[in-house]
């Protein structure tokens, strides 16, 4: 980008560090379009307090949304071991945050995993970057509660997967009707967990 549109973009002030990165990629059109947003707000975003606030927008988002550039087999990898297991595995209070697509708030909570192994386990930390493969996009929790059942079934092949979200919702809580301990709970059972109920009271039980 041409010195004359970093001045314009700018607020007429001219930043020598949208030339030189510090280490991160730059996206100089997505920070274009936050400078755009903060001028529609009423603001300027030239003056000293917004001067870097595209730039970190920029980076909080990307970073924010960097799912979508992995898939589940990218995060477990290596990680997926023969074993003779038919016992349930459970992993509780697995931290997410993601970010609602209808108003672009965010949204966090707790996922509770459990899955009825076929001849192979997975690496327990690999189940959170599972998850986080799914919440680092634009969601909504009926969907990403979905996905991240879907994504360990494909790739452990196990008898069953299920997963509970328990979330709270930024856009019910600082707009609409801000309600400020509204929860919100999903839950996604496949294979057995959705076949035996006995399984599925087993994994309720033990979630609790």
């Amino acid at each position: 980008m041409n010195r004359k549109a970093l001045e314009i973009l700018a607020g007429g002030r001219y930043l020598q560090e949208d030339v030189v990165a510090d280490g991160e990629e730059r996206d100089p059109e997505l920070e274009a379009g936050v400078r755009k947003v903060l001028q529609l707000l009423g603001e300027n975003p030239g003056r000293d307090g917004l001067l870097d606030t595209p730039k970190r927008v920029s980076r909080a988002l990307h970073f924010l949304t960097s799912g979508y550039e992995l898939s589940v087999s990218d995060v477990v990898s290596d990680a997926l071991f023969e074993e003779h297991c038919e016992e349930m595995v459970i992993v509780k209070d697995v931290e997410f945050y993601s970010l609602c697509e209808h108003h672009i708030l965010p949204f966090y909570g707790r996922a509770h995993i459990g899955y009825l192994p076929k001849e192979r386990v997975i690496g327990l930390s690999k189940i959170a970057r599972v998850v986080d493969v799914f919440a680092r996009r634009l969601q909504v929790q009926e969907r990403l509660t979905t996905q991240i059942a879907s994504g360990l079934l494909d790739v452990l092949d196990a008898h069953g997967v299920a997963v509970v979200l328990e979330a709270s919702h930024f856009c019910m809580i600082m707009r609409g009707v801000q309600k400020q301990n509204s929860k919100t709970v999903t839950s996604s059972m496949l294979g057995a967990f959705r076949d035996d109920s006995r399984s599925r009271a087993e994994f309720m039980e033990l979630i609790r």
